[in-house]
């Protein structure tokens, strides 16, 4: 699986859209600091912070599950990884490791 770059999803676009053309037009300066907009931001990226926080704890209540179910979750995260990297990298690594593996008489 290739990776591909994070897109924003529609509704944060179109906020951070909303609120740089906002800021741009209301913001009262602070000692050359656009206040509004400064809040803005950091408001963003709070609640972005707390979405982070209870995704981490999804995450963490599935790998439970798995490792409930009898799964190894060291080789659950490790597989999530390598889906996520060009399949040329991970051939590469891999190839690599067989030729260590090999050198290491194991």
């Amino acid at each position: 699986m290739a990776r591909r770059p994070k897109a924003k999803p529609a509704a944060l676009q179109t906020e951070a859209r909303n609120m740089s053309a906002a800021a741009k037009q209301d913001d009262p300066e602070v000692g050359g600091i656009a206040a509004d907009r400064l809040r803005s931001i950091i408001e963003r990226v709070e609640r972005l912070e707390e979405e982070k926080k209870a995704l981490s704890s999804d995450i963490k209540d599935i790998m439970a599950e798995a490792k409930s179910a009898g799964f190894d979750v060291k080789v659950i995260r490790t597989i999530i990884r390598i889906r996520g990297q060009e399949p040329a990298d991970v051939e590469e690594q891999e190839t690599l490791l067989d030729l260590y593996r090999r050198a290491l008489g194991m």
